[in-house]
């Protein structure tokens, strides 16, 4: 059984993955024997995760990179095939939520819309090409998107955000009807994780409370909670599964 989720000799390159879920991502597909290829924009984010995998006996290589720059994009791939010869794991983890972009619908520019979409959506079908010739040369190939609840129900006041990863599910139920059967293409959800990203959401106790209220789990996840699961979807133990989207949100989307 363990073989089933032993990732060794295989290579991953996972987009924002310099802190919090891709942080997690990245070291959990190391845990698993994987070579990581940790990108993201800040450099001293992904040098950092590289060295813990590195000093933990794994294979990493950091490259910076703007996913909505279809240049820094060719150059991870070339830079991850020029390294480990190849691709064969692509976790698209690199995305937002600006201030900026929330609210009612009548104030949130489409300025807004257009940047979160780039990110979120376009920054991942960008990557997800990019790395198409090296997936299906891989044996077992496969891309992981990580969506959110919010590509599964909606949430208010964050329109651009949930148009996102309303995309990016749909997106991953398309792309994997081309490409099997040759390569998986499936989706996580996360619900609400602690990260820096939700610290000041947890510092307001009301809101914080909101969550556990709607989570059946009763508390937010951990960034190594969402990690597992993707660890499961890029191992030969999800084999069987293409064009799903599983949930990691401690229940929310049941209610």
């Amino acid at each position: 059984m363990n073989e089933q989720f032993d990732l060794t000799g295989r290579v991953a390159l996972v987009t924002g993955g310099g802190r919090g879920i891709g942080r997690a991502i990245a070291i959990g597909l190391a845990n698993a024997g994987a070579a990581v290829v940790p990108s993201a924009r800040s450099t001293d984010e992904i040098e950092r995760v590289a060295d813990e995998i590195e000093s933990a006996g794994g294979d990493s290589l950091a490259v910076s990179a703007d996913v909505t720059d279809p240049d820094a994009v060719a150059n991870i791939i070339e830079r991850t095939k020029d390294e480990f010869g190849g691709i064969d794991i692509v976790v698209n983890n690199a995305g937002f939520n600006p201030d900026d972009a929330l609210g009612r619908p009548e104030v949130v520019s489409t300025d807004s819309l257009d940047r979160v979409l780039d990110v979120n959506l376009n920054g991942a079908y960008e990557v997800t090409q990019a790395a198409a010739d090296e997936l299906f040369e891989s044996d077992g190939g496969t891309v992981i998107n990580v969506a959110s609840v919010g590509g599964l129900v909606g949430l208010p006041r964050q329109h651009p955000y949930v148009a996102s990863k309303h995309g990016l599910v749909g997106l991953t139920k398309s792309m994997s009807l081309d490409w099997a059967p040759d390569v998986r293409v499936n989706a996580i959800a996360p619900g609400y994780v602690s990260t820096e990203l939700t610290e000041e959401l947890e510092s307001n106790e009301q809101l914080r409370q909101s969550v556990i209220d709607r989570t059946p789990l009763d508390r937010f996840a951990e960034p190594e909670e969402i990690a597992g699961p993707v660890v499961f979807l890029a191992s030969d133990a999800a084999s069987f599964v293409t064009g799903t989207v599983l949930a990691a949100d401690g229940g929310w989307t049941t209610r």
